[in-house]
């Protein structure tokens, strides 16, 4: 067998090369030498295997992919390295052996201790035998470090970290120690971690589409757009002098203060690089982390959950209706058509003729939250093709007033318990994008559109009494009101007919306005409503003087000669009240994916 092995190796090894027969009196040594020489090269060939299978990947991924071959005499190589593929292997029970720990819980009290980390390598600064790194998990950031030292850490473990790319999962293991000075880039800003173990979990790209640091830069959040990164240059000089042999007599302290002021020049060369809209919604996986787009997507979250927890605490049914349509939801045309089988249906607009339809079956009063589509070309930073509806409808019994009330109520509840229950994510988001608080009462403010007309008015704004608001006065009402009540929040209520659908009840002293409302936050639209025409006989004229075939509403019509109650209610978009409440100038940054008419995807 071994006489074999050394056939073999003789056609990857030139052994006249390494030693001579002649010279080894013993032939064990002689069989040890060759066996050595096989392992090397075998060896070899297995890190060249490694090498192809890597390129290989990357051909068809057109990514490089992580590979690290590790020195297998490094006495402290199980403190690093790549960990296996995770596919659940195994016993399910060593879930209860692990004891992980998060970023967030650490404080002074686990000083000295030993902790377990998942997290995202944010960045690292390795150079020699030494450097530091920071890990993120979600909102939380600390600082580790890690420097050559005896049984601790090796060299190895070194050049492996500074290979690991940004933004991979990586699996930490340090002593928690407190800080000489505050770290201000890390939220631990007074402890870190004296890494003991790092292993990586996934690795990320190597090339990123945008860096973090350039993505949490604070940017003003009206800005609808930013400067894109790729268009960004270093500032040139408007004209080259020559050296003045004056110049060569410059003391070592102007020197000094020159290069100080050169390397603030750079700081603030950095300073301009942000990342545009269109680059982060291309990238929305990365953009997602940042801690500014986590705290919207969890504010937006904390909006559903506080309208839902207010209506179910006051005895409000959630349903859920179809999307998928035969005609409509409101009569309109801005519909986005298809082919249901061999008919022809639409994406519902909105849940308005079903909400109906089950407060007439005795729900009497219902909520959805589900999405809304609407086939508007509106390319502006407050519109899009498909947003997340919170519609309420309920009966009521003399005035429609009392349903004004509920929603103002709800309104209330929702900016109270953003600002109670999710203040470390506003304080995120303001951070980066700083704005101010919204101002709003137990008691909200209601105008009726007279009122509303009057104000503008007053301010020497044209607006027709008879026709709907349009964009810049409803924003300039909206700084009247807050200059004049304190108010960011108002409701406005009895608008013209002109401006409503066809289900909208008629004014009882003025057939020109209509029992209807909208809601405002910081000047914009955020909710439309109304009392609803609920007798067949006058809701079929309204249907036919808009011009809209009965037949494409057959069920909703017939409904109503089952007898209707008195009804109202309303649709809020969810993603409006989280742009609106966070001060933000493009609604598009508050969708986790938007779709408006330019983009689809991803």
């Amino acid at each position: 067998m071994i006489t074999n092995m050394i056939k073999s190796s003789f056609r990857y090894i030139n052994l006249s090369k390494v030693f001579s027969r002649k010279h080894i009196s013993n032939r064990k040594l002689y069989l040890i030498r060759i066996k050595n020489l096989f392992h090397l090269d075998m060896m070899k060939n297995e890190n060249e295997k490694i090498s192809t299978e890597t390129a290989k990947k990357e051909q068809i991924s057109g990514e490089p992919t992580f590979s690290f071959v590790k020195d297998e005499s490094d006495a402290l190589k199980e403190k690093y390295g790549v960990l296996p593929f995770i596919q659940s292997k195994g016993d399910g029970e060593i879930r209860f052996k692990s004891n992980w720990n998060s970023i967030e819980e650490l404080n002074g009290e686990f000083e000295g201790k030993e902790v377990k980390i998942r997290a995202r390598l944010q960045r690292s600064r390795i150079k020699g035998k030494g450097g530091f790194l920071v890990i993120r998990d979600a909102f939380s950031t600390i600082q580790g470090c890690l420097f050559v030292a005896e049984n601790l850490v090796s060299e190895q473990m070194i050049k492996f970290v500074g290979q690991i790319p940004f933004e991979s999962l990586v699996d930490v293991v340090g002593i928690v120690k407190k800080t000489a000075k505050p770290v201000e880039s890390c939220t631990q800003s007074d402890i870190e971690l004296d890494i003991r173990g790092i292993y990586l979990v996934v690795p990320s790209m190597s090339i990123l589409p945008f860096q973090m640091e350039d993505a949490n830069r604070k940017v003003n959040p009206l800005d609808e757009e930013y400067t894109p990164v790729q268009e960004v240059e270093a500032p040139k000089t408007a004209e080259v002098m020559t050296e003045d042999p004056k110049d060569k007599k410059k003391n070592k302290k102007e020197k000094k203060e020159e290069k100080k002021e050169k390397k603030d020049e750079k700081k603030d060369e950095k300073k301009q690089i942000v990342v545009n809209i269109d680059t982060r919604l291309n990238n929305r996986v990365l953009d997602l982390r940042t801690p500014a787009t986590q705290a919207l997507m969890r504010l937006q979250s904390g909006v559903g959950q506080f309208f839902r927890e207010f209506l179910y605490q006051n005895d409000f049914v959630e349903i859920h209706t179809p999307k998928l349509i035969a005609g409509a939801s409101e009569g309109g045309t801005n519909v986005f058509k298809l082919k249901y089988f061999d008919q022809d249906a639409c994406l519902a607009q909105s849940p308005q003729l079903y909400k109906q339809m089950a407060v007439i079956g005795d729900m009497q009063k219902v909520f959805e939250i589900g999405p809304v589509f609407r086939a508007e070309n509106s390319n502006t930073p407050r519109h899009l093709c498909e947003f997340t509806g919170l519609d309420i409808e309920m009966a009521f019994k003399d005035h429609y007033f009392e349903v004004l009330d509920v929603i103002a109520d709800v309104f209330y509840y929702i900016f109270e318990n953003l600002n109670k229950r999710f203040s470390k994510e506003l304080s995120v988001f303001n951070s980066q994008y700083p704005f101010e608080p919204l101002k709003f009462s137990k008691n909200a403010l209601k105008l009726s559109f007279h009122e509303g007309v009057e104000l503008l008015k007053a301010h020497g704004a044209i607006q027709d009494l008879y026709e709907d608001l349009d964009t810049d006065n409803e924003k300039l009402l909206g700084k009247i009101v807050k200059e004049k009540y304190d108010t960011d929040f108002y409701i406005l209520y009895r608008y013209p007919k002109n401006a409503r659908p066809f289900y909208t009840m008629p004014d009882p002293d003025d057939e020109n306005f209509t029992n209807s409302y909208d809601a405002f936050i910081r000047g914009e639209e955020v909710l439309s409503g109304a009392q609803r025409i609920h007798t067949y006989d006058l809701l079929l004229n309204k249907v036919l003087e808009k011009k809209i075939s009965p037949e494409t509403l057959k069920d909703y019509l017939n409904s109503f000669k089952l007898g209707a109650p008195a009804h109202a209610g309303c649709g809020i978009g969810l993603e409006r009240v989280v742009k609106l409440f966070c001060g933000m100038g493009n609604i598009k940054k508050c969708v986790m994916f938007p779709r408006d008419p330019k983009r689809l995807t991803p």
